[in-house]
This record gives structure tokens, sequence and C-alpha cells, in this order.
């Protein structure tokens, strides 16, 4: 018995401001459609927020560092290089195109995006930071994991110190708008 899946992919991703179209192409797993070329994926997961991906003569490990649902951005981490991912689907495009804005309610807490150990930290309480600003940097799984302001705003209170073992989702920094 042959299943069909539920989920198709199909959307726009934005990195480093160049755009890329990503369409599954229905009835053929690992088979990708990206800005008109074929590509073929083959794909293992062996952690939740982690995929191996193996195409043409590449290997390629890829892990999710943080996702911002509201504002649709991705930090991944590919092999040993970060990159920041803008994602579109087709409502988000609709929404555009009709010059509706969603309203966003800024962050107030910074959290963990995985368990790790506080490196470093670069802001204290009373700091005023933009959005992209480096907050501090978390290690985990032996990597370092730089984590980043995701609006402006002021320093409230920093509630992890260096050398702090924390948990997914531990509140690391309260902010203020």
């Amino acid at each position: 018995m042959q299943t069909e899946s539920l989920i198709t992919i199909s959307l726009k991703a934005i990195i480093n401001n160049k755009e890329f179209i990503i369409n599954e192409k229905d009835g053929e797993p690992g088979s990708f459609e990206v800005n008109g070329r074929l590509l073929k994926i083959d794909y293992i997961s062996p952690a939740k927020d982690t995929v191996h991906l193996l195409s043409g003569f590449g290997s390629y490990r890829v892990c999710l560092v943080a996702y911002d649902t509201e504002q649709h951005i991705a930090t991944v981490q590919v092999n040993h290089c970060s990159y920041e991912v803008k994602l579109k689907n087709e409502s988000d495009e609709l929404m555009e195109r009709l010059g509706l804005k969603v309203k966003v309610h800024k962050a107030t807490q910074v959290k963990a995006p995985m368990p790790g150990k506080v490196i470093d930290i670069m802001v204290k309480a009373g700091d005023k930071v933009s959005k992209n600003d480096s907050l501090l940097i978390l290690e985990a799984m032996k990597m370092e994991n730089l984590i980043k302001a995701s609006a402006d705003g002021v320093v409230k209170q920093v509630d992890a110190g260096k050398g702090m073992a924390v948990e997914k989702n531990q509140i690391l920094i309260t902010m203020e708008s």
C-alpha cells in the first residue's frame, strides 16, 4: 500500500538577500525544485533538530539553531557556517501582496534554543540593544552558538551566568521594549 504525503513543501527562502523558491516534487521522495532546477536529496535525521543531507557530491550537516515563529526567521548551521533564513509561504506572500502586515509582539524573554552551557555574556542590565546584536554565546554539542537579539530593546535582567548549564527554553535574558 502506497501512502501519500499530506504535507508538501512550497516556500520562498531568503538567505543573504538571495531568494530561493523551493517546491517539493509530488510523488518523488527527496526531489525538490530550487529556482527551477531539479535537486535530488538523500537525507537522514539522527536528532530532532538535525538533518544530514547528501546531494550530488556534497554532504551537509544542517542543524536548526533557533526559529522565530512570528518573523519566520530560522537560524541554521550548515556544516560549520551559520545562516539566517527568512521563510515565506503562500499565505505570507499573499499578505505582502495585499499590503497587510501582521502585528508582531516584541519578545520580552530570550530563551535557550537548546540545552547547553553559557560561555560568555556580552550584555548587562540597562544595556540598549538593537535587533541582531550579540547577547551571549551558548555552547551545545561542542559548538558555540551566538544568541542575538530578536528586536530592539533594553536588557532588564540577565537571568543566566557565565559557565551556567541551561535547559532548552530556559530564560537567559529578560528584555523590555
